[in-house]
């Protein structure tokens, strides 16, 4: 399953919620943006540059938003979330009120100690999602904290050794392709798994790391050894199989279909604005929601692009039934 929290006989009421929800074209998928404050300083994102005056500004409840919405999947994020000192609360506070839903934390690591796990996971949190890209001091430098990636791997580890879930977020770039293969071995044996993603510079126009053309070749055969691996042994990659054969189409630039963020995914920011993309503006309160409609864009390929467009087949609750 995606979560120690669940059992099989779960898929039952997450599968009547999931029709309920598709039913009524309401998301499926809430990101309650904690905090726009980071303490990395990524060069691909500037939320670190966010002034800590905006503290002062963030909502102290998502409560309101979670029973509006009921989502059967809530992402807590950021910035980094776990700056507030008070996300135990507002983990719990959610839990308690709505049913059936399945949380995640997004976070880049370094405040990520295996007691800061457990309560958090005491208070909701059904797994914990740590952002990854290289095994070594490349992750360090490319987030600004010495030591990162070394305590990203000791403490997923440590986390998992206690029953709790965690998966690494990891973005396919120019120069992590022949990374990313030992990453997900690494995963495979820590018993974690790994979501992939390709990277944009959407965020803040920060080209460095985009695929370049005469990468093309080997993103097609990093994506046919991917997609045979979760054959072999699925659990360890959360990506759908259509994601992953997606990946070359997007890159060739022949992705036409419309974006459907906001269909079936919002984000909520700290102050209480909605927007159908993390790096789309915001729209208003997140009251004044009222659906989006599908877009043309292909800024990215975000999971809540490419996992919304992807089909409803066999492979998909086969990965939903395994355990890294």
């Amino acid at each position: 399953m995606l979560s120690a929290k669940f059992a099989p006989w779960h898929l039952i009421p997450f599968s009547w919620k999931y029709a309920k929800l598709r039913l009524r074209r309401r998301p499926v998928l809430v990101h309650f943006e904690v905090t726009m404050r980071c303490n990395a300083s990524c060069g691909f994102c500037d939320y670190w540059k966010t002034s800590p005056e905006m503290k002062a500004k963030e909502l102290d409840s998502f409560v309101d938003a979670a029973k509006a919405f009921d989502p059967m999947v809530v992402t807590w994020t950021g910035g980094e979330p776990l700056l507030r000192r008070d996300l135990e609360e507002l983990v719990g506070a959610v839990d308690r009120a709505i049913r059936f839903k399945w949380m995640t934390l997004i976070t880049h690591g370094a405040m990520l100690s295996r007691e800061r796990a457990r309560s958090l996971w005491d208070a909701g949190i059904g797994q914990f999602s740590v952002s990854l890209d290289y095994l070594d001091e490349r992750h360090d430098r490319a987030r600004g904290i010495p030591g990162l990636a070394a305590r990203i791997l000791a403490n997923a580890e440590a986390i998992r050794g206690e029953g709790m879930t965690v998966r690494f977020n990891t973005v396919i770039k120019d120069d992590n392709l022949e990374e990313i293969m030992p990453l997900v071995r690494a995963a495979e044996s820590m018993r974690v798994g790994v979501n992939l993603s390709v990277y944009t510079d959407f965020k803040n126009g920060n080209t460095q790391h985009l695929l370049r053309d005469d990468q093309t070749e080997r993103v097609q055969a990093l994506v046919r050894e991917l997609l045979e691996f979760k054959r072999r042994r699925r659990g360890t990659i959360s990506n759908s199989d259509h994601y992953l054969e997606q990946i070359p189409r997007y890159l060739r630039g022949e992705m036409t279909e419309p974006c459907q963020s906001g269909k079936d995914t919002v984000h909520i920011d700290p102050y209480g604005g909605i927007r159908r993309c993390p790096d789309f503006p915001v729209d208003g309160h997140w009251t004044a929601y009222d659906g989006y409609a599908p877009i043309k864009c292909d800024k990215c390929y975000y999971a809540c692009r490419g996992e919304a467009q992807a089909p409803l087949r066999t492979d998909r609750f086969l990965d939903l039934v395994a355990s890294p």
